[in-house]
């Protein structure tokens, strides 16, 4: 088993800390809590896990840049990251009662393999704090091929699923809608990687962009060996889009004819393929 890192949380005065990574500026909190009572669509968790305020991915429509603390945190949604430097020390407070059997969802406005956690290593810490002292019930969801890097963590898990975030086949529509995230191939061949390795695995398909081609789609994700899929439909007249992207996104829209009568013939392809596939309302 890998050694936990404290030396991530060190003084600032003796590790020098990155302040910038790509087009993301980083910053570095103490957080009070990182574990929140699930609510609302996560009312069935126990706690939601973030360790990140912010994220570099940048997705467009993200729902969480609409729940950050202020107007130009949103704005600038995806060129910001905070970082929880303390989260382990928090979680290490529960080890006087051990989360037994309890349920958390990480994360729910972050995600947790985004590029910073490849040299923080600040996610894999807190995986190997909760399958060592807690054996929590765990769901971790993103769209990062980096989730392999734990996989050795999540085989000590007597439950969990992985999930990830697959929104469309097309690459075009990937880099207008999610242009700092990996690919297609890239995120398929990582949730199958997970699958081989006797984790349970579920493909997001939320919000579902427009798609090429249906069946061609739906055979590259059974192709994975997931055993669960849930999807939900993309409204862009109702969606709010961060990034500076929305005219990008209106183009695409258009040019794709992306409609409710397309994603409803989109639907009724992919049900006819995947199993155990759930609509979100």
């Amino acid at each position: 088993m890998k050694p936990i890192q404290f030396e991530l949380f060190e003084p600032a005065d003796t590790k020098e800390k990155r302040s910038k990574l790509g087009h993301a500026h980083i910053a570095y909190q103490q957080a009070s809590s990182i574990l929140t009572d699930g609510k609302g669509a996560l009312k069935s968790f126990d706690y939601t896990l973030n360790p990140y305020s912010g994220c570099s991915f940048a997705c467009s429509y993200c729902y969480a840049a609409f729940f950050t603390r202020s107007e130009e945190e949103q704005n600038n949604w995806g060129y910001w990251v905070r970082v929880k430097e303390n989260a382990l020390q928090l979680l290490m407070k529960h080890r006087k009662a051990p989360m037994i059997n309890k349920s958390i969802y990480m994360s729910s406005a972050t995600d947790p393999y985004q590029p910073l956690e490849r040299e923080l290593e600040l996610t894999r810490s807190l995986v190997q704090e909760l399958v060592k002292y807690h054996q929590v019930r765990l769901v971790v969801q993103t769209r990062s091929p980096l989730v392999t890097r734990d996989i050795d963590l999540f085989k000590q898990f007597e439950a969990i699923q992985v999930n990830m975030s697959i929104t469309t086949d097309s690459e075009e529509v990937r880099k207008t809608f999610e242009p700092v995230c990996s690919s297609i191939n890239a995120r398929l061949k990582a949730i199958r990687e997970v699958q081989e390795a006797g984790i349970n695995t579920c493909i997001s398909l939320s919000p579902l962009l427009p798609v090429e081609n249906a069946t061609t789609f739906a055979q590259r994700l059974l192709e994975t060996g997931a055993k669960k899929y849930y999807i939900q439909g993309f409204h862009f007249s109702k969606t709010k889009f961060v990034s500076g992207t929305r005219e990008e996104a209106l183009k695409l829209i258009q040019k794709t004819d992306w409609s409710d009568r397309k994603f409803n013939e989109t639907l009724e392809t992919l049900r006819a393929y995947l199993p155990n596939l759930k609509q979100l309302t």
